[in-house]
């Protein structure tokens, strides 16, 4: 096997800035384009160099940045020893003192140079990144957003948090210096255990990168407990779901079990428990289970045991398909158990969550589980909302009644017009329009700094979704900026937010050229591209030389079509949640049909 640096069809599309499809197309095509020096037959590996080659030849502009030859180095040893050199090169960035053990001098060089350009904790995270998505199959990465709202429901300031399943350690990561400046607690000691050696020392590199006094074991925290005792001020847990090796025949009569010895195929209960073992009296535990553990019938006594004993306090459905979040509370001592317990449905939107758990309307009576199922499920609980069903319902039915599409009146004429026509190319040229994007290597995941994302565009809003943190090259958002994916075109009318990746900007000179007017012509532009295409070159789209005024008025007619497109959008949504509020309310008693 070659040890040059080899990339597969996923970096050559990021190196060209083409789609996978567009290198597929060119390995058909071309019977010069390099052929594999490694890999598998799904998955071939290329040696860069030749790539390279191959690209400057057919005049394919490409960009390898530092950060990718810095990850092409580390991959280059082999898909073997990948995880072991990716914690290697974390323990030398967080500890450039050690020399590197592990890594070649070339790759110790590198990481030194891609280090003092980007930072250490961002060069690290990339690398991560990588390894991350060239091993998504075998490797469990919490949300990012889940992890930090885990954190929030569940950490004090200046105590003990145990993550006994950390992982990479993502779910510990909001406790870094940048998560405390977006509401996560401070002062926090960190204590984690990891079963793979490789994932703690990438965790263990992560957290020290960012700032976090943290002590990672590598173990297995049920058979090898590392922080034995009720030591932490909470624990969060992203454990792995259905295994069934988990030590069931070892730990039978292990005091961990105070609330039933859990069956052999029910190994998230073992996980709850040995987390709910690991907080002092009083302490939270947020934990992620799968959907069906809130009600297989193997579970149910344990169940029952956690809500008797008053350890069990919300039951969250996070989306369709799971997992679900459960939020458990050691009882103190003498403690009366309380009598309800909130089970919830987010329905995919995790700003609803701690609301939800605050308002009280998603109390259920734990009297009213204790049947022969003690099924938690949100899905058949979280309906029973009481009033709040019936305003639910009564809101839609009138939000959905008042949608209004209104669409624009055109005039249809016998034969197209023969207009004269220019390129948005010639606009800029001219200086009538400027082009921007947002910086290359730029993260929309975290921070103060709000960031319009491209899906928000797709989705036809222009309220910023993503936040990032202020850096050098960054692109303010003006009224009258035309923001553009491939596919659509949108106008901003407020400013405040920063440009997010895969997005272009096009500002216009307002007293020459109408923003709608450009932003139709580009969204008709990118309707018009065939499926498939890797890319669409926006300088060339074609639009008519018309006055201001006549811009003016096809741009109005181009905002009444996106409008009617938001309408009608809202109205599908709006009729969708009145069906699921209708068929909840009918089957759960909370509405009737007229007499």
């Amino acid at each position: 096997m070659s040890h040059d640096p080899t990339v597969n069809a996923g970096d050559i599309a990021r190196l060209a800035g083409v789609g996978r499809a567009a290198v597929s197309n060119w390995r058909r095509r071309h019977d010069d384009f390099p052929k594999p020096v490694d890999g598998t037959a799904a998955q071939p590996l290329f040696a860069l160099r030749e790539v390279e080659a191959w690209l400057s030849r057919y005049g394919k502009s490409y960009q390898v940045s530092l950060a990718d030859r810095a990850w092409q180095r580390l991959k280059a040893s082999g898909d073997l020893q990948l995880g072991e050199l990716v914690a290697a090169a974390g323990g030398f960035l967080a500890d450039p003192g050690a020399g590197g053990e592990g890594l070649d001098e070339g790759q110790v060089a590198v990481l030194r140079e891609l280090a003092a350009e980007q930072g250490a904790p961002a060069a690290y995270e990339f690398l991560c990144a990588r390894y991350f998505e060239a091993h998504s199959r075998k490797l469990s990465v919490t949300r990012e957003d889940l992890a930090a709202l885990m954190i929030r429901l569940a950490v004090p300031d200046g105590g003990i948090v145990l993550d006994p399943a950390c992982g990479v350690g993502t779910l510990l990561l909001p406790l870094s210096p940048r998560g405390r400046a977006m509401g996560a607690p401070d002062g926090v000691r960190v204590l984690g255990q990891e079963l793979e050696d490789t994932s703690a020392r990438i965790a263990a590199a992560r957290l020290a990168l960012r700032g976090v006094e943290a002590e990672i074991v590598h173990g297995d925290s049920l058979r090898r407990d590392a922080f034995p005792g009720p030591r932490a001020d909470a624990v969060v847990c992203d454990p792995p779901f259905n295994e069934r090796s988990w030590g069931y025949d070892e730990l039978t009569g292990d005091p961990r079990w105070e609330h039933g010895l859990p069956p052999r195929g029910e190994s998230e209960l073992a996980w709850v428990q040995h987390c709910l073992t690991h907080v002092r009296p009083g302490g939270l535990v947020a934990i992620l289970m799968p959907v069906a553990a809130a009600g297989r019938r193997a579970g149910r006594r344990i169940r029952g045991n956690l809500l008797r004993a008053g350890a069990l306090r919300a039951v969250v459905g996070l989306w369709p398909g799971g997992p679900d979040l459960w939020l458990l509370r050691r009882p103190q001592s003498g403690e009366r158990p309380p009598s309800e317990i909130v089970i919830m449905d987010a329905e995919g939107d995790l700003s609803r969550v701690e609301p939800g758990l605050r308002d009280g309307a998603h109390r259920v009576r734990i009297i009213d589980l204790l049947d022969d199922e003690v099924d938690l499920s949100p899905s058949r609980h979280a309906p029973r909302g009481g009033a709040d069903l019936g305003r639910a319902f009564a809101d839609a039915r009138a939000r959905f009644l008042a949608a209004s599409v209104d669409a624009p009146d055109l005039v249809v004429l016998d034969e197209p017009r023969d207009r004269p026509v220019t390129t948005i190319g010639e606009l800029v040229k001219a200086g009538l329009v400027t082009i921007l994007q947002a910086p290359p290597r730029m993260s929309a995941d975290g921070g103060d700094l709000p960031v319009l994302t491209a899906d928000d565009v797709e989705r036809g809003t222009t309220t910023p979704s993503g936040a990032t943190t202020a850096e050098p090259g960054l692109v303010r958002i003006q009224p009258g900026d035309v923001v553009a994916t491939y596919a659509t075109a949108r106008v901003v009318g407020q400013d405040g937010a920063v440009l997010g990746p895969q997005l272009t900007l096009y500002r216009v000179d307002q007293r020459r050229v109408d923003p709608h007017f450009l932003a139709g012509f580009l969204r008709s532009a990118g309707a018009r591209v065939p499926a498939g295409s890797s890319r669409v070159d926006a300088r060339r789209t074609r639009l008519p030389r018309l006055s201001l005024s006549e811009q003016r008025a096809y741009g109005d007619a181009f905002r009444r079509l996106a409008a009617m497109e938001d309408a009608l959008r809202e109205a599908t949504e709006l009729g969708e949640t009145l069906i699921r509020l209708g068929h909840q309310g009918l089957a759960d008693g909370r509405l009737r049909p007229p007499a």
